[in-house]
């Protein structure tokens, strides 16, 4: 498959819809899931992400086919500060952290980005894809109820296992345009089955309104409350780059330099200051929409443009919402199994292609620390930072990377 012509081929307004809609319901469930967890509204998050993603592809330049949603990092640091101080002070400190992600661009755009090359090799690169994929891994086998002794009699494994086998089976054998949607059959598949399983609830469907305006919140500032959000912007940094890094490696284009690291973090910090203005969670670059495309081959904008435009309009339309959001989490957990692995697979496809020698002890540690600290949920605090997870081993990694010399010195024996 020519990538480039995939990225560039027309598409037809029932294919970019199909294909927006597939995008829409891979972010939808996480995306709505941080502001419930975080007392924000899921209408004012739906509005934010689809905005904030507009305002990532215009400062992109319409290259970088990411779309970004509520960042699951700020959770922890949104319930505290708004505890302390009220949430309108924890949307300030989300604004302040986007206005980080400004300061570093600026940096970036003046310094370049032949550091990237020396910071981040392939051995790291593909550690963090690794790390990235299988980090999701456990978030999908528990939407998909294969724990605590996951049984048949189960009628939420029964589910995530159909839908699971539709998306397989679609991505290996569906042909032509069907070929490119497999993960928006698997839900629609999985969804009808999981009617006839009985664990769909319609009741807030019915409850809900056809038109309506979000919640929208205006935020307020306080140093104290910003000083408790802050340091996590150093792991949504670290997540952003590492998100990069994997769509430039499936689309085979070097987003670090064009249009420019500087670019899609400034993108991603503006989406993230932007939506902590309208009472939004901050944003971030979607893995589970990189599995998507990844999965699919197709890397148009105008379909990620599509799915955002989508969630703007589903923001006003809360009946819509609420009947997406009656989609089942096995179902989502069954289409996720494929989606988290193939990133994870993309991180292996990296080392295998940069061809790295692990007979190298050099290369050996630094994948295994990086791995062990990412996919182990490791934490580590620093007086007020707390670094964890993909944060933590993408910044060892890095630092391994920087301090162990090029080449073993050591005797092979």
């Amino acid at each position: 498959m020519n990538l480039q012509i995939e990225n560039e081929r027309q598409l037809g307004v029932g294919q970019n819809l199909a294909l927006g809609f597939q995008h829409l319901f891979a972010m939808f469930g996480a995306t709505v899931l941080v502001p419930l967890l975080t007392g924000l509204d899921p209408a004012v998050a739906l509005f934010t992400s689809g905005t904030g993603t507009l305002i990532f592809q215009f400062l992109t330049k319409g290259q970088v086919p990411a779309y970004l949603g509520s960042s699951f990092a700020f959770i922890a640091p949104i319930i505290a500060a708004s505890a302390q101080y009220g949430l309108p002070y924890a949307l300030g400190g989300g604004v302040a952290v986007g206005l980080v992600y400004v300061v570093v661009a600026m940096l970036i755009a003046k310094l370049g980005t032949n550091w990237v090359d020396r910071v981040l090799p392939p051995v790291v690169i593909g550690s963090v894809i690794i790390v990235i994929g299988l980090g999701l891994a456990g978030t999908a086998v528990d939407m998909a109820g294969f724990v605590d002794g996951g049984s048949l009699a189960n009628p939420d494994v029964r589910v995530a296992l159909f839908t699971l086998a539709v998306t397989v089976a679609g991505t290996i054998f569906f042909k032509g345009f069907l070929a490119v949607i497999p993960v928006l059959i698997g839900i629609i598949a999985g969804y009808f089955f999981a009617i006839t399983q009985g664990i769909v609830d319609f009741s807030v469907v019915r409850e809900a309104a056809w038109i309506g305006l979000p919640g929208f919140v205006a935020p307020k500032f306080n140093m104290a409350a910003i000083a408790m959000i802050l340091p996590v912007a150093l792991v949504s940094i670290t997540e952003h780059l590492g998100d990069v890094m994997v769509i430039s490696k499936i689309t085979r284009n070097d987003y670090f330099r064009e249009p420019g690291l500087h670019r899609t973090l400034l993108g991603d910090g503006l989406a993230t200051s932007w939506a902590g203005l309208w009472g939004g969670p901050p944003n971030t670059t979607y893995g589970e929409n990189v599995g998507v495309l990844a999965l699919t081959g197709i890397f148009n904008i105008s379909v990620i443009r599509t799915a955002a435009l989508i969630a703007v309009l589903m923001s006003f339309v809360p009946k819509m919402g609420a009947l997406i959001s009656t989609i089942p989490s096995p179902v989502m957990g069954g289409v996720s199994i494929v989606l988290f692995g193939i990133i994870a697979a993309s991180g292996l496809r990296t080392l295998v292609e940069s061809g790295i020698d692990y007979g190298d002890k050099r290369n050996l540690v630094i994948s295994s620390v990086i791995l062990v600290l990412g996919i182990g949920g490791a934490e580590l605090s620093l007086g007020g930072l707390s670094l964890q997870g993909m944060g933590l081993a993408t910044l060892t990694g890095i630092l391994l990377n920087l301090v162990l010399p090029q080449k073993d010195k050591q005797s092979a024996e």
